[in-house]
């Protein structure tokens, strides 16, 4: 108590002398300050009660503190010496001592990082008071450190941008990511990664993937890669896009001991596959294992074009094996066949149609000896959809969708909205007719149409119940469904399949000549670009499979 009285007492005769010289301010301060951390907390509580021994002196204090506009300060410190001492440090930052100013900071920063304690002079209003004078000095760590104790609502949004503009590569970080701005954004997070803050250059390496700017990306992960798992994962994928496979595998391997999944698919993936040419895969990719032909009325062989794609391809075959709910349909599914990424030239918008689609007519030698009679390609990015016998997914469509399009290739039809151009053609009594979807009707003048879907459904289960489907709803039209529950056909992740549409599906895979395999896909591919041969060879493939001529 002695020490603290002398410390203070010595505070308030140099505040008399020399109250504006700067040195001798942030003297007076520290040595009050440095004497208070040293103390206990029993100590602490002792000093608390000495502002009631020293009104004189804290008086003098006061005066000289008014008369540098600190008056505020004071009043709300209720003379506490500590709180004093903050304000003769406040002197001198005003004066423009850096200093001082980093010994208020420091002061803050200590009490912030514990939390604000109880047995702590300085609360959080405390705090906030002298950190926004130090706002008005354009201190951009003091804005910075303001936002983080007021938190993203209660901060305004200028002291965010101080902290920005006085390079706090955290403030430039946040508020980067806080504006909706690409021009902005970009501009901020170019700033902060410049100062070799990681998580800064780790957000600006995703922005640049995101808009398609690898090579701006790369450097940046590079500099991240050996500390963040997920920089390593992203620079290992753009590593092995350049052919640079070994140090693109060392950059696997050290993600996926850091605990990443998706590295550890990708070395399975790997290991598992190679990149092939066409006359590669010809001659170096294992035959598809086809059982009789009872047991695989339909043929399905995925094939990917670049490492992303051939992980989804493996994940959606191993899914395949596993689900009991598909067993007893004579689908084979083949494992994936890996193509080099300049095979296959895919679009997400393929001819102006909306949807994901490539040039098939690579495959075509392939399909020659793997004996396939349907075909999943798995790209980057487009809409999931069927085209006769190929089905495109992209990289995020999950396995619900695959089952989903699956059953398009048994002629299955959608049960939620569909479009003018399908309906037009599915959903009157003629259209349905002549796609005989095996899950779907429309009204008649008589009944139902086609009457056969509904004596088919009543004979496998005459308790079958004809619910209203929302496939024709564009055109005003009525259609039904034999369920009442939401099926896979309307959304594919309510993950239902009813027991009659796994008899439909089988009874559909039985039915060859309502199908329409690749090689009607390859016939009309051949045929428009003008090679009658090819197009010939596959128009006899097409109606053996079908049962037709």
């Amino acid at each position: 108590m002695r020490g603290l009285f002398l410390a203070v007492f010595a505070l308030l005769i140099v505040a008399g002398d020399s109250g504006r010289y700067a040195p001798q301010l942030i003297a007076n301060a520290s040595s009050v300050l440095t004497s208070l951390h040293q103390r206990s907390d029993s100590l602490q509580v002792e000093s608390g009660g000495f502002a009631s021994d020293g009104d004189d002196a804290n008086s003098e204090l006061q005066h000289a503190a008014e008369s540098s506009s600190s008056s505020a300060a004071l009043n709300n410190t209720n003379h506490n010496p500590e709180h004093d001492a903050l304000a003769l440090l406040w002197l001198a930052a005003k004066q423009g001592s850096e200093n001082a100013q980093a010994r208020l900071l420091n002061e803050f920063e200590r009490a912030h990082a514990a939390n604000f304690p109880s047995t702590n002079f300085i609360d959080e209003a405390t705090a906030t008071y002298f950190l926004e004078k130090l706002v008005n000095l354009e201190n951009a760590d003091a804005a910075w450190l303001l936002y983080q104790i007021l938190g993203e609502e209660g901060a305004s949004q200028r002291f965010m941008r101080l902290a920005a503009l006085g390079e706090v590569a955290e403030a430039q970080l946040a508020f980067a990511m806080s504006t909706d701005s690409p021009e902005k954004r970009e501009k901020w997070l170019v700033r902060a990664a410049s100062q070799n803050y990681l998580p800064a250059q780790a957000a600006l390496a995703d922005w640049y993937l995101l808009h398609g700017q690898q090579q701006l990306a790369k450097p940046l992960l590079a500099a991240t890669a050996t500390l963040d798992m997920q920089s390593a994962f992203k620079y290992a994928r753009l590593l092995w896009d350049e052919g640079e496979f070994s140090e693109a595998k060392q950059h696997f391997s050290f993600a996926a001991k850091k605990g990443h999944l998706q590295a550890e698919k990708a070395l399975e993936a790997i290991s598992l596959y190679t990149p092939y040419s066409v006359e590669q895969a010809m001659k170096k990719a294992p035959l598809a294992n086809w059982r009789s032909e009872g047991e695989c009325l339909q043929r399905v062989q995925p094939f990917a074009t670049s490492l992303a794609t051939i992980m989804r391809a493996h994940s959606l075959y191993n899914s395949f094996n596993d689900d009991s709910r598909l067993q007893n349909l004579s689908i084979c599914l083949a494992p994936p066949i890996w193509l080099k990424h300049d095979i296959l030239n895919c679009d997400p918008d393929y001819k102006n149609a909306g949807v994901l689609g490539c040039d098939i007519t690579p495959l075509a030698n392939i399909a020659k000896k793997q004996k396939f009679s349907h075909a999943v390609v798995v790209a980057e990015q487009g809409k999931a959809n069927v085209q006769n016998g190929v089905m495109y997914l992209d990289i995020s469509d999950a396995y619900s969708v695959f089952v989903h399009e699956l059953a398009h290739f048994a002629g299955f039809a959608d049960e939620y909205s569909i479009g003018k151009g399908m309906a037009n053609r599915l959903c009157d009594e003629d259209g349905i007719s002549d796609f005989a979807p095996p899950n779907l009707i429309v009204d008649s003048e008589y009944w139902y149409a086609p009457h056969e879907t509904v004596e088919n459904w009543l004979e496998i289960d005459p308790a079958t119940i004809i619910a209203r489907a929302k496939t024709c709803t564009v055109l005003g039209e009525k259609s039904y469904k034999p369920s009442r529950r939401i099926t896979f056909m309307e959304h594919h992740d309510s993950g239902v399949i009813p027991p009659l549409y796994l008899v439909l599906w089988q009874q559909q895979l039985k039915k060859q000549n309502t199908q329409r395999p690749i090689s009607m896909n390859f016939f009309q591919a051949f045929h428009n670009s003008g090679n009658q041969k090819e197009a010939a060879h596959w128009l006899a493939e097409y109606e053996a499979f079908t049962g037709g001529k």
